[in-house]
């Protein structure tokens, strides 16, 4: 069994399975790393937007509705969170030890829960970076994750058990990568969707209950690409 510390950006969906069993506080084909885009080649670089623009950006209740309350932000710690048996999670791991992973410039984030259910929760996440450095930096996290169909990850003494599977992205953006994430802990099974949209030189995530996804994944990458 091979064990890997793992720190890196990638790992947002992994801290919302985490999240959603209330393991953690807070991360992705191998085909699909060949992912869903438009325009062919990915345009030069463009100056990042700052973090202040990019929450600016970021979904709120207004945007969701009635129902939804957005949840406060806690100190993350992700050197507790393991990686156990999934190699390309363990490379990337070593690559954000080095100073070599996916350090994205700009970054926001705002997560909700809807109807004060723990299991139907969505977050979106906003990066912001050369086009080309964030199709190559989500790419290779997509890759990593969907390259070991089955794995685990530990955070003290919680083990989830992982399985990740490509799914269809939406013909939004520039770019799109999406995939299902189900996860087993304590007895409970779910399922987390996440699915990345690039416009440009900025990167819009959003990860949580598939229907809660698929509702709001639009309007998120509208509101990230125009400023109000």
């Amino acid at each position: 069994m091979r064990r890997s510390t793992m720190t890196t950006l990638g790992l947002g969906a992994v801290f919302t399975v985490l999240a959603l069993t209330g393991c953690a506080s807070h991360a992705a084909p191998t085909d699909s790393s060949a992912p869903a885009h438009r325009g062919g080649s990915v345009p030069s670089a463009a100056a990042p937007l700052s973090s202040a623009q990019l929450n600016q950006r970021l979904l709120d209740e207004s945007d969701l509705g009635e129902g939804y309350t957005r949840k406060p932000e806690t100190p993350r710690r992700d050197d507790d969170v393991t990686i156990l048996d999934c190699p390309a999670l363990e490379k990337l791991g070593s690559n954000a030890a080095t100073g070599s992973g996916l350090a994205f410039t700009r970054k926001a984030k705002a997560s909700f829960t809807y109807t004060s259910s723990s299991t139907s929760e969505v977050s979106e996440e906003l990066y912001s970076d050369s086009p080309a450095k964030l199709s190559k930096g989500i790419g290779k996290v997509f890759d990593a994750m969907l390259s070991c169909p089955a794995y685990q990850v530990t955070s003290g003494s919680t083990v989830v058990d992982v399985g990740t599977a490509k799914s269809a992205a939406p013909d939004l953006g520039d770019e799109q990568w999406s995939q299902l994430l189900t996860y087993s802990a304590g007895g409970q099974r779910s399922v987390v969707k996440q699915t990345a949209i690039r416009i440009g030189n900025i990167l819009v995530i959003v990860s949580g209950s598939p229907g809660l996804v698929d509702a709001h994944l639009a309007k998120a990458v509208d509101k990230g690409q125009h400023a109000r």
